[in-house]
Parts: C-alpha cells; structure tokens; sequence
C-alpha cells in the first residue's frame, strides 16, 4: 500500500492529538503506548516509525499542548478581563482533556526528567509574555502570578466534588486575578 507524502505527518499529528488528551485526562503514567495507538486506530509497532520512545511522545506533547494553549489565549484575550473570563469558565473546568495543558499537567511534568521540564519551562515563558503584554504596567512577576493564579484555582476546581464550591473557586480566582492586574504592588 502506497501513501501520499503527507501520510506520515499527518499520522504524526493524529498520535499527538490522541495523546495530548490522553495524558491530560489519565496522567502520563495512566496510559499505555499499546492503548493509545489502539485509540489512534493504529498498531503499537507504528508507534516508533514516530517516536524513539513513551518519553519523546511526552516531551513533544508537553510542548505541543503548551502552544495550543498560548494559541487559545491569544486568540481569545485582548486583555486581562477576557484572558480570565476565558481561562476560568466552567466550560474549561469540565474539560480538561482539551482544556490548559498547564493546569492538566502540571503535577504529572514535576515528576518527569529535566528534558521535558525544560520543554514545558520555554513554552510557559511564552505564555506569560502574553499575559505580561495585556497588563499595563507590563510586569513579569505579576504575569507570573497571574497565570499561578489562573493555574492553581482551574485546578482546585477540578479537583473538589462539590459543584458549588468548584464555581465559588473560579469566582475567587477571577476576583483575584483582576485585584492583581490592577493592584499598585510594586515589581521587585
């Protein structure tokens, strides 16, 4: 069987997709390279024609997901009120496969070898360069601790079994978000 010249590519980009919401949703250790080429449609010994191994597939998602994330908040904030009102919505809380690669993931890259810390330490740096360029006083520490913000309250809303508490969580955080955008702290 022949394939066009684009086969493998776009093969490529099908593996990445399946597993970037694979680990988001189970965790790198939660999934298997046998169950994710099954997911894939595609056979386990396939996998290699792609990756030398489960951790180049991990560092390639790390990145990959870090820059659909900053492309999402590109495309959706056009300031500090926008980025938060799209980043904590319910709709992103319940959806964490497709959602932030940064909240899903985060606990799971602390574990893994520096390679793809370090993969995950370019593409964060990006992000908060955009948040740095919505605020006016273009501060990176307060970038920073915006997107720590943003980070940490998706996550402790996903993470509670109460609804009512998870929602009050991402109210808080906007709050909280918002107060930091606009505060007078000084950047040290």
């Amino acid at each position: 069987m022949r394939y066009d010249k684009d086969h493998k590519d776009r093969t490529h980009r099908h593996v990445l997709a399946v597993a970037s919401e694979r680990f988001r949703r189970d965790g790198f250790a939660g999934v298997g390279v046998a169950s994710l080429m099954k997911d894939a449609g595609l056979t386990h010994g396939g996998f290699y024609g792609h990756f030398r191994s489960k951790q180049a597939l991990v560092e390639a998602v790390i990145s990959e997901g870090l820059e659909d994330t900053l492309h999402h908040l590109e495309t959706a904030a056009t300031d500090i009120e926008s980025l938060v009102d799209f980043y904590l919505r319910p709709e992103h809380r319940e959806n964490r496969a497709q959602g932030c690669a940064a909240a899903a993931l985060a606990a799971e890259i602390v574990r893994e070898p520096k390679r793809a810390r370090v993969a995950f330490t370019r593409k964060l740096a990006r992000i908060i360069a955009h948040i740095r360029s919505l605020l006016p006083d273009r501060s990176e520490h307060r970038a920073q601790a915006i997107f720590a913000l943003l980070v940490g309250t998706l996550q402790l809303s996903r993470a509670v079994s109460d609804r009512s508490l998870s929602d009050q969580l991402l109210q808080a955080g906007r709050i909280a978000v918002l107060a930091l955008a606009d505060s007078r702290i000084e950047d040290t």
